[in-house]
This record gives structure tokens, C-alpha cells and sequence, in this order.
């Protein structure tokens, strides 16, 4: 049991650069690709939330998975992604199936335990004790 008490800050690490990867890369196909950002912005007002929310998800979803991968400001980027990621899932994804929305309740899930726990040892966090 030791072992895996000293491997801790590893498994902060991989639940990070798991979270991080999906959300940068779903944030950067709607932020950067010509026409997306607008689209999606529109699909969320057909959803009956304001136009302006889609924005506010892509960038949470393409900011915040890069400041999880790095481990900056991880507690707030984890917060902000599990906000976004539950919206996602009482919006979208309960209605399309258990394929769709058990994804999102893992993202979720990640999110809320990095939230909880913060970066771990081995992020940028932790050389600014004020941020963690």
C-alpha cells in the first residue's frame, strides 16, 4: 500500500493529461475550425440557453483542458470543466444513450476529483502553493 501512496501524484497526473487531452481537443475543433465556434454557439441556443454560453463551453473546453494538461490553476479548470461537462450531460447527453453519456459521467468524474484533490505533485501548481 505504500507503493501506491507514493505513486499518487502519478495518478493526479494521468487523470489530468486524460482530462485535459479531451477537453483541449474537443475545445480546439470548435474554436479553430472555420465556421465551428458560431455553430456551436447556435446549437446551444437551440438547446434554450443563451447564444453567448456556447462560446463561454468552447473556450472553458480548449483553455481549461490546456491549463489541466499543464497543471495550472487546476482546481479552478477542473471546476469550470465539471460545470460544463454536467451541463453537457443534462442537456445533450442523457438523451443520447448510455455510449454518449457514460463518457461525459467519466469526464465528469475526473473533473470533480481534480477539483477535490487538486494537480498533484508533478504540475506547475505546485511551485505556486497560493494557486493550489
Amino acid at each position: 500500500m505504500r507503493l501506491l501512496d507514493r505513486l499518487q501524484p502519478v495518478g493526479a497526473l494521468v487523470m489530468r493529461l486524460a482530462l485535459g487531452l479531451s477537453m483541449s481537443v474537443h475545445g480546439y475543433q470548435k474554436v479553430f475550425h472555420p465556421g465551428a465556434l458560431h455553430h456551436f454557439a447556435q446549437y446551444v441556443a437551440t438547446l434554450g440557453m443563451p447564444q453567448w454560453l456556447g462560446y463561454v463551453s468552447a473556450y472553458v473546453e480548449l483553455v481549461g483542458g490546456v491549463l489541466l494538461l499543464v497543471g495550472l490553476f487546476t482546481r479552478l479548470a477542473a471546476a469550470l470543466t465539471a460545470i460544463n461537462m454536467l451541463v453537457a450531460f443534462f442537456t445533450v447527453g442523457i438523451h443520447q444513450g448510455f455510449g454518449i453519456y457514460n463518457y461525459i459521467l467519466a469526464l465528469v468524474a475526473l473533473a470533480v476529483m481534480l477539483t477535490f484533490y487538486g494537480a498533484g505533485a508533478l504540475a506547475v501548481d505546485r511551485r505556486f502553493p497560493q494557486w493550489r
